[in-house]
């Protein structure tokens, strides 16, 4: 069972500051058009995230680099595309790299843009199952190769006793490199955002039917299933705060 960083002893702590290490934050979409009782949630949540990883930085390591999925570019440019893609992670990057981190890419536009438009083709729905598994092949085959991507380009930019900060979604399939630690940044109202989501879809049942739910969801599910079978979602010595 994984360690939680409270409870980690003096010498643990100092023993985490050597070899790379990777601080993991789940992203979060508030949306300009969120009810106000998510968006509350939300930014209860971005609140929880800086105080565990400023606690985490302070026993383990401060950041180095800062990672963030969807983003093209790096240094200034990385970052002023973040804040027009998403604020409230953009105030913990901004403010990791105003104390010396460097915001580095993780993406290559062609492989997101490849996977994006595959996953989009999977929400549409199939009448034929051939169909819809020579699409689902296709996709697992653009993320297999987006998720090595993203996980060679940490290898190559994180150094040695470094720590990265990574932006990314909560079912990502992506497999780390050998020998980084991952710490995974787990607040509370995370759970609480699960179980308002889970309420909500619970309410909203009756206006859907099963047979739209199963053509609208139930492909890229699948998919998401086939592709957690074939490659692992993280270390299994990764410690939650």
């Amino acid at each position: 069972m994984p360690e939680q960083l409270g409870k980690i002893e003096r010498l643990e702590a100092e023993h985490f500051k050597q070899g790379k290490k990777l601080y993991l934050v789940t992203l979060v979409y508030s949306g300009e058009e969120g009810p106000d009782e998510y968006k509350e949630k939300c930014s209860r949540y971005w609140q929880q995230v800086t105080e565990q990883l400023t606690n985490l930085a302070s026993k383990i390591g401060r950041v180095n680099r800062v990672y963030h999925e969807s983003i093209f570019q790096c240094g200034e440019d990385g970052i002023e595309a973040l804040e027009r893609l998403h604020p409230s992670s953009y105030k913990i990057v901004k403010t990791q790299c105003d104390d010396g981190a460097v915001f580095e890419t993780i993406e290559e536009r062609e492989l997101f843009e490849e996977v994006t438009d595959w996953q989009r083709c999977l929400m549409l729905g199939f009448i034929s199952d051939k169909v819809a598994s020579k699409v689902s092949e296709f996709y697992v085959e653009a993320a297999r190769k987006r998720n090595e991507s993203i996980a060679e380009r940490i290898s190559e930019t994180l150094k040695d006793d470094e720590a990265g900060l990574l932006f990314i979604r909560e079912e990502h399939s992506v497999q780390f490199p050998s020998g980084v630690e991952v710490f995974s940044i787990f607040p509370p109202a995370l759970d609480e955002i699960h179980r308002w989501l889970r309420d909500q879809a619970g309410i909203g049942i009756d206006m859907v039917t099963e047979e739209s739910k199963g053509k609208a969801e139930g492909e890229a599910e699948g998919v998401e299933k086939k592709a957690k079978k074939r490659m692992k979602r993280e270390p299994k010595d990764s410690p939650d705060l």
